[in-house]
């Protein structure tokens, strides 16, 4: 077992655990150097995905999102399609859309705009599919998916003041789709240097706005819909309602604008009309903390989610509990009246987040003097559309700020490890402004002044951030902006559905200490002192005895054994530190 001042001392050296196995990764030699990241939850900036994320569970709560139309059955395209499939295959049929469905869509009683948008989606995608199909490109060559969204009104204003001559035009803009911007990045990104004649000639022609003409041009050619006149606009596509016979070529040189105020009044007293014969009901989102246990419900939910998410086909009750329920963290309970202790306590817990009293997630965390340790979240594959994994972690920064009120020592919110060289763990450091451990000094340096010298070298003394001249950056206080580090062009725009398998903060490394060869001491890489270890405690056989005391107390020992004890020992001292060695007590068998 483990005091917890303890093990927040370890966290701040690097390491982590997994159950009651602590590790930390050998920086020099690992092929993904991982850093410990960390965010000051009071400082914490609410970016506009993540705002985003918020409305999105909002609206599901209030009864306004359908879930069937984010749930996975309902996702039946892909998001990625490859140019070398058939016109004709799976995918392209579930992409078609029929001009009666548009026309049902039209209808002032269609309640479910996500379902009409999602139908406008498609009919851009059958559209990409028969341009490019008959485009060389290779193979290799991986197409975004189509997202339409509604044109906010604000927007709408800022366009109709700068084109005062094409106010007609404006008003009756409704939806709008930037997928040629997509296209013309995932094109330029996926080809090889050395290109064909073909695809030479393809891309010297290939821009925003011609992509976005010819889809037009297919679109046309594919079937009118009903209702609506979609046109190019600098590389949008922008789908204009043709019930207004003033409709003008639009043709400006402006970003999209929102629809008119007269039909969006229609549209929402329509949809309240029906909404008040058929009220929604509205769920109940509730959070609970419990000290670490085994729970059969956790479990099935667990087994599910590693099934499913990440394709385990054997899921064992021993696995899991040696993964998330065990663990070496001693139990603090709060006491009354002290605010040093916040009302759960300290130690290990499992977080419950329950809709209508079912269980949907499960974040698993560790409760320190300082910080709250996101260690693994499990959640309902089912729910994936409401983007889980950003959400509890949102949930839990705010729990921080909460328990400060009763132990304002609880500051911050730990991520766990954070891999620069692996796109799918940047997304960790949109929670800003978050802070990385140096491997090496063991001090915290903003993550921009951290990136310049990571983006150099994937190992890294990130403390040396300070030597490089003129070019260190602007600290940036202000929120992050939607385009992630590990965008390549300006033009990608990403999805309101995020893709939650893999780029949400559950995905930790799970270990098993029977997975861990044991390692033998090297005494050559030690460069410790007899001092730096003369005071650690040894536990022999139950016999706890300070290095410096040993032949004291045993007799004297072969120097052969005792350069072999000096080697574990140094190497010991140096990835705890020499202040810890001295606190705990080291086992020898």
């Amino acid at each position: 077992m483990i005091v917890i001042a303890i093990f927040a001392a370890l966290l701040d050296r690097g390491w982590r655990r997994s159950g009651c196995f602590l590790y930390k990764p050998e920086m020099e030699r690992t092929c993904c150097p991982s850093y410990t990241i960390r965010l000051k939850a009071n400082d914490f900036i609410c970016s506009k995905e993540h705002g985003r994320v918020l409305k999105k569970m909002q609206r599901f709560l209030d009864g306004e999102l359908d879930p069937q139309v984010g749930s996975p059955q309902c996702k039946a395209s892909p998001t990625k399609r490859s140019l070398s499939e058939p016109l004709n295959s799976p995918i392209s049929k579930v992409s078609k859309v029929s001009a009666n469905e548009f026309q049902a869509a039209t209808c002032p009683n269609f309640l479910k705009e996500d379902e009409f948008i999602s139908c406008l989606s498609s009919k851009i995608n059958e559209a990409i599919d028969t341009y490019f199909q008959g485009v060389v490109l290779g193979s290799t060559v991986q197409l975004p998916k189509a997202v339409v969204k509604t044109v906010k009104p604000q927007v709408k204003k800022k366009v109709g003041e700068a084109m005062q001559e094409n106010k007609a035009g404006v008003q009756d803009l409704v939806y709008t789709c930037n997928i040629s911007f997509q296209i013309v990045a995932a094109v330029r990104r996926a080809l090889p240097k050395e290109k064909s004649a073909n695809q030479t000639e393809v891309l010297a022609d290939l821009s925003p706005n011609s992509v976005a003409e010819k889809l037009v041009t297919t679109m046309g050619h594919l079937g009118e819909l009903a209702g609506f006149e979609v046109k190019a606009c600098n590389g949008h596509l922008n789908f204009y309602s043709s019930a207004n016979s003033a409709m003008q070529n639009y043709t400006g040189d402006a970003v999209p604008a929102q629809a008119s105020d007269k039909a969006s009044r229609s549209k929402q007293g329509s949809v309240n009309k029906i909404s008040a014969k058929h009220p929604q009901k509205r769920k109940s989102l509730e959070i609970r903390m419990s000290t670490s246990h085994f729970d059969p419900e956790e479990f099935a939910l667990y087994r599910k989610y590693q099934t499913k998410v990440h394709k385990e086909n054997t899921v064992t009750e021993s696995s899991y509990r040696r993964f998330l329920v065990d663990t070496p963290i001693v139990f603090v309970p709060p006491k009354s009246g002290d605010n040093t202790v916040p009302p759960c306590g300290f130690g290990s817990f499992h977080q419950q987040y329950r809709i209508d009293g079912k269980l949907v997630a499960v974040g698993v965390v560790d409760i320190l003097p300082k910080c709250l340790s996101s260690k693994y979240l499990f959640w309902d594959p089912d729910l994936a559309f409401l983007s889980l994994g950003k959400y509890t972690a949102l949930k839990e920064i705010d729990w921080v700020k909460t328990a400060q009120e009763h132990c304002p020592s609880l500051q911050y919110y730990y991520l766990g490890y954070y891999i620069h060289s692996c796109n799918k763990m940047r997304y960790k450091a949109a929670y800003r402004p978050s802070e990385l451990l140096c491997p090496v000094r063991y001090e915290w340096i903003h993550y921009d002044l951290a990136k310049p010298l990571l983006d150099r070298s994937q190992y890294s003394i990130l403390s040396d951030y300070a030597t490089m001249q003129d070019e260190t950056p602007q600290l940036q206080i202000c929120g992050p902006s939607d385009d992630s580090s590990a965008k390549v062009d300006h033009h990608e725009s990403p999805s309101d559905e995020d893709d939650e398998d893999v780029n949400d903060y559950e995905s930790e490394m799970m270990i098993d200490e029977e997975l861990v060869d044991s390692e033998k001491a090297d005494t050559t890489e030690c460069g410790s002192s007899i001092k730096d270890i003369e005071n650690i405690t040894l536990d022999l056989n139950g016999s706890k005895v300070k290095y410096k005391d040993l032949q004291q107390v045993f007799g004297a020992i072969e120097r052969r054994h005792l350069n072999a004890l000096e080697g574990q020992l140094s190497r010991y001292a140096k990835v705890v530190g020499k202040e810890l060695s001295d606190r705990m007590v080291y086992c020898l068998s």
